[in-house]
């Protein structure tokens, strides 16, 4: 148990002892969504860089590849897949060790639910029972048969007697027994270089395993020294929130109170937009009104020069036509024709007929000796210093939050550091070099084992070698001595020694074979059914879903790994998933799930965030009942601009005479017309005075007319006072009920503000302190989530499991299975190697009579 107190101390540094598993349902994977939920509603809350938790590296490698002796593995496990092709039998296991936990009594076999399970056992077991049966009788009938064998040709019977018979196929027989024994031979060979190379196998992986314990010893101490470092890392981190809550808290003002005035500025900022625009636009319209004056009193002295010129070409022209000689005949008519003209002689612009602006001027000046535009920028300010005023009304409570999160911080601290967990690192990993050393001080006995292990199995190997010697001596002396000539009396002594050695084979076989069957039998059944039963359900983890059967052990007792470790075998851990999590290199808290006993949730949110904390926050509140966004001053300002009569003048009438002519008919035209008519009058005073009159016409169109339409001064006189116009008509168009829907804007600005601002206000500051809560819940999750996959990464113990995996199946047992594999194919082979030497030896050893002709002559071939 002292490793399972370790595990705790380690990690459970969250909470105490005596937490319940109620505790634990804040830290559901439901909760832990809506915590995420919560933290990702926007606004967003920004993302914090806790960095990387120290990560320990492992030397661990669990993975074996066995190279070429793979395909024997292969093999072997084919042959068994033969033998025993059933599925792994995990509920008849269960039942066994369910009905049979309080010790195995004769008389409960005798049960009917034993006996059926004995049964299902013997017809899982069938193959190898069988293969177990035959070579038990083997064992056993070997040596009788060896036995009988003997005293058989001591009687000149089974072959014993020295005495040939002559056979006309004697050659083809003695070829077919001498391939068929080194056909023999040759698999014999190959079972004991099988049966060798899996001997040797083992002998060789002992420095591998080795390798796996010190790797796995120092990947432990590893964990040990790693752990605490993390850990402390994990309590570190808590500055990283707690320094970015107090920069929020000192950036109260912009952060709180900017996204107030945000929320507010889609109604303050347009109302006073709209009044400080009609401050430029009372500048532009002095502006305009002086443009005016100005423009109008250049016009009105070119027209009144023009005015005077034509009126008194008019009444010249007029007393010209006054002269008798009009009242002739002819005469009369042409000039009563001109004097129907003479109204067209005038100007057609008058300027001199506008409205003055001098009233309105002088109002809009009065209007602007207020200066509007300061006072809006004014109330401006006043908006803006919202953050200021934020900060200024929460000042106290940011001073008492900060000295609550040091408070925070000193027992986060201090709690973690109230387990002993470096002694007991200490003590575990001195538990662990003690450990290393014990187990070091074993190499040498280990060694020894081995190599009496491997003397013994070659000296089995031997066995099979000293009969593969007779029968090769014999078939090599045999076949160098014999002589197709030779009658069976008279062979020759090298032929006659290998018939001799090849029955000191089959003498060897009968000695050897009983035994060597009885170790490939044993080795079979012990090999065969760990391989079935163990090996094979490790590799597929199906023993782990016998072990984590509920109710195994007792019916009490649901699981049976956390009843072991924690005393409570209610808690849902299986060592399937703890197998799973350590071989994803997840954190041992997650492995063991330690958060039913220990919350670490729990603790940070009665900590990190607790009530008061949440109570300080929720106590924030803002007052802005002293925002005035527009003075009194202003009010009047803008009613009096809108009182001050520009929207009364009457600009139909400016524009009107700005679109005339300046003369009502075009003079040049009028002066060639009346010379035309002058032309038709008789020669005379009249008709050159006429003329005359047109060339004083044509010269004030010259002098006069053609410098106002095309001289500068009054071509820009026209145009600026047509701009000013329009634009005057343009900014007074509907101007009381402009300035009233300015200030009435103004007004429910300011009523916003000091009335309905509250639930903004409230709206705001809980968004506010939400994001200031969000960086303690992504300190919790980042904790909970450094816990599950970085903290204390349990790898070294699915890696003790996969080495002993390694060790016990893929280093031990295949070799021990490949062994008896290849030894055991030599046994069989004994038997036909037997027969084949006995029928061999026939022809090769001297016979002691022979059959004789009458004829005289002997057909030995």
């Amino acid at each position: 148990m002292l490793w399972t107190s370790w595990l705790v101390l380690l990690l459970c540094w969250g909470t105490t002892s005596g937490e319940q598993q109620a505790d634990g349902s804040d830290g559901t994977p439901a909760r832990a969504r809506a915590d995420i939920h919560r933290q990702r509603s926007p606004p967003p809350v920004e993302p914090l860089d806790f960095g990387f938790v120290p990560a320990a590296v492992y030397d661990t490698h669990a993975y074996y590849e066995p190279g070429p002796i793979g395909i024997l593995f292969h093999m072997v496990h084919a042959f068994l897949y033969v033998i025993q092709p059933n599925p792994f039998p995990k509920d008849m296991i269960v039942k066994v060790i369910q009905q049979n936990m309080g010790g195995i009594k004769l008389e409960e076999w005798r049960k009917p639910d034993n006996v059926v399970l004995l049964l299902q056992w013997i017809y899982y077991e069938v193959g190898f029972l069988t293969c177990a049966t035959i070579g038990i009788t083997l064992v056993v009938l070997i040596p009788i048969i060896g036995l009988c064998f003997c005293v058989c040709r001591c009687c000149e019977n089974c072959g014993g007697e020295m005495h040939q018979r002559q056979r006309k196929n004697a050659d083809c027989q003695r070829g077919f027994y001498t391939a068929s024994l080194v056909a023999t031979s040759i698999f014999i060979i190959l079972g004991v270089l099988i049966a060798y190379a899996a001997n040797h196998n083992v002998t060789t992986q002992i420095k591998s395993t080795r390798r796996l314990i010190n790797t796995n010893l120092r990947d432990l101490k590893t964990f040990a020294n790693n752990t605490p470092a993390q850990v402390e890392y994990l309590t570190a981190q808590y500055t990283t929130a707690k320094n970015k809550v107090l920069s929020d808290l000192d950036n109260i003002g912009p952060l709180l109170g900017g996204r107030i005035h945000s929320q507010l500025e889609k109604e303050v900022v347009p109302s006073l937009d709209t009044a400080l625009r009609m401050a430029g636009a009372m500048r532009e319209t002095k502006e305009a009104l002086e443009n005016v004056s100005s423009s109008l009193e250049v016009l009105q002295e070119g027209t009144a020069k023009l005015q005077a010129s034509l009126s008194g070409e008019r009444a010249s022209l007029s007393n010209t036509l006054s002269d008798p000689a009009c009242t002739n005949g002819a005469v009369s008519q042409t000039c009563n024709t001109i004097r129907s003209t003479l109204s067209q002689l005038g100007i057609n612009a008058d300027f001199s007929m506008l409205p003055d602006l001098s009233h309105a001027l002088a109002n809009v000046n009065t209007v602007l000796k207020t200066d509007l535009s300061n006072i809006v920028q004014k109330g401006y300010s006043s908006f803006n210093d919202t953050p200021k005023l934020v900060h200024e009304q929460t000042k106290n409570i940011v001073s008492g939050v900060k000295g609550m999160l040091d408070k925070i911080g000193t027992e986060i601290n201090s709690f973690s550091k109230m387990f002993p967990v470096e002694a007991s690192l200490v003590n575990f990993t001195n538990f662990l070099t003690k450990g290393q050393k014990n187990i070091e001080s074993y190499y040498p006995q280990v060694d020894q084992l081995d190599f009496y292990r491997w003397i013994g199995c070659v000296a089995a190997l031997c066995m099979v070698v000293l009969v593969l010697a007779f029968n090769s001596l014999g078939l090599l002396c045999g076949a160098c001595g014999y002589d197709k000539q030779a009658t069976p009396t008279t062979r020759g002594c090298l032929s006659n020694t290998g018939g001799n050695l090849l029955m000191a084979g089959v003498g060897f076989s009968f000695i050897f074979a009983w035994v060597l069957m009885a170790i490939v039998t044993t080795l079979f059944v012990v090999g065969g059914n760990i391989e079935k039963l163990i090996c094979e359900p490790l590799a597929n983890r199906q023993l782990f879903k016998i072990i984590d059967t509920p109710f195994l052990v007792h019916p009490a007792k649901k699981n049976f790994l956390p009843g072991m470790l924690f005393q409570n075998p209610n808690i849902d851990l299986t060592l399937g998933s703890m197998y799973r999590d350590c071989h994803e290199n997840n954190g041992l808290y997650h492995s063991l799930q330690l958060e039913t006993m220990f919350n670490i949730n729990s603790f940070l949110n009665r900590t990190v965030y607790n009530k008061d904390l949440a109570n300080v926050f929720e106590s924030v509140r803002v007052d802005l009942q002293d925002i005035l966004l527009l003075e009194q001053a202003g009010r009047d300002n803008l009613i009096n601009f809108a009182n001050s009569g520009v929207g009364e003048i009457d600009y139909e009438a400016y524009l009107a005479e700005v679109n005339k002519g300046v003369t009502l008919v075009d003079l040049l035209s009028f002066s060639t017309d009346l010379e035309a008519q002058a032309d038709q009058l008789p020669r005379g005073a009249l008709e050159n005075a006429l003329k005359g009159h047109a060339s004083s016409i044509r010269q004030i169109h010259r002098e006069q007319v053609v410098p106002m339409l095309q001289a500068m001064k009054y071509v820009r006189a026209r145009s600026t006072l047509s701009q000013s116009i329009k634009q005057l008509q343009r900014m007074s168009s509907d101007l009381p009920v402009k300035v009233t829907n300015i200030l009435s804007a103004i007004d429910a600005a300011e009523y916003l503000i000091t009335h309905n601002a509250s639930h903004v206000v409230k709206r705001e500051t809980k968004v506010f302190t939400q994001s200031l809560e969000g960086y303690f819940k992504q300190y919790t999750v980042w904790v909970k989530n450094s816990l599950t996959a970085e903290v204390a990464q349990c790898k070294p113990i699915s890696n003790i499991v996969d080495s002993m995996e390694i060790v016990a199946c893929s280093f031990i047992i295949d070799s021990v299975n490949t062994f008896w594999f290849g030894l055991g194919g030599c046994c069989i082979l004994l038997i036909p190697s037997i027969i084949f030497s006995v029928k061999l030896a026939k022809y090769y050893r001297r016979m002691d009579t022979e059959d004789v002709f009458e004829d005289g002559q002997e057909g030995w071939n």
